[in-house]
C-alpha cells in the first residue's frame, strides 16, 4: 500500500474536485481498515480504464449489465494494490481485447464515485463508495472484440463524445468529459 500511497500523493490534481477526491484517497489509505478489499462495506479501492484508440478519436466502452448502460471498464482491487494491473487486467477480461498497454504508467485521474444498492448474483449490495485510480490504457480498434457475458452484454468502440454522453448516469458522463478533455 505504501507504493499506491506515493503514486496518489504524486498525482496531480487537475481541478478542485480531484483535489478533493485525492485527499479522500490518502485519508482511506490512512485509516479505512482493508481500503483495498471489498469486505469493507462503506468504501474500497477499484481501478478502471479509459480505454482510447492510437488516433485518439473512440473509447472502448461495455454495455454494464447492472447499470444498464455504457460504461469503462474496471473492477475492485480485492487486495491488490498493483491497480494498473487491475485496469489492465480488468479492460481484457471485460472486452476480449489482448493487446491493451498503458499510454503511460502514472494514474491518469482519481474520483470517489457513489455506487448504489443493487443485486448482484443473487445477493444484495449495500450503497457504498468506489475509492477509484483511473489509467489511460491504448488498444488497435481493429481487434476482435467481445463481451464477458456474466458483466457486460456488449462491447463497442465509439466516438469521444459519443462515449461521454451517459444519459442513464449523468455524474458518470461528467467524469468521461472530464478523461476526455485530460486527453487534449
Amino acid at each position: 500500500m505504501k507504493e499506491l500511497r506515493s503514486q496518489i500523493e504524486a498525482y496531480i490534481p487537475c481541478d478542485a474536485r480531484e483535489a478533493q477526491d485525492r485527499e479522500g484517497l490518502l485519508y482511506a489509505l490512512d485509516h479505512l481498515e482493508t481500503p483495498l478489499s471489498r469486505e469493507n462495506p462503506i468504501a474500497h479501492f477499484t481501478a478502471s480504464a479509459w480505454i482510447v484508440n492510437p488516433a485518439r478519436d473512440k473509447a472502448l466502452m461495455a454495455w454494464h449489465n447492472i447499470y444498464q448502460t455504457w460504461s469503462w471498464t474496471g473492477g475492485h482491487a480485492d487486495g491488490e494494490a498493483d491497480l494498473l494491473a487491475v485496469a489492465l487486467r480488468e479492460a481484457r477480461e471485460e472486452t476480449g481485447v489482448e493487446a491493451i498497454r498503458p499510454v503511460h504508467v502514472g494514474i491518469y485521474s482519481l474520483e470517489i464515485l457513489p455506487v448504489f444498492s443493487h443485486v448482484k448474483r443473487g445477493r444484495i449490495v449495500s450503497a457504498h463508495l468506489h475509492l477509484n485510480v483511473t489509467y489511460l490504457l491504448e488498444a488497435d480498434d481493429a481487434q476482435p472484440i467481445r463481451p464477458k457475458p456474466d458483466e457486460n452484454s456488449a462491447v463497442r468502440w465509439m466516438p469521444l463524445d459519443e462515449a461521454a454522453e451517459n444519459k442513464e448516469e449523468p455524474f458518470m458522463a461528467a467524469v468521461y468529459r472530464k478523461l476526455n478533455e485530460k486527453m487534449g
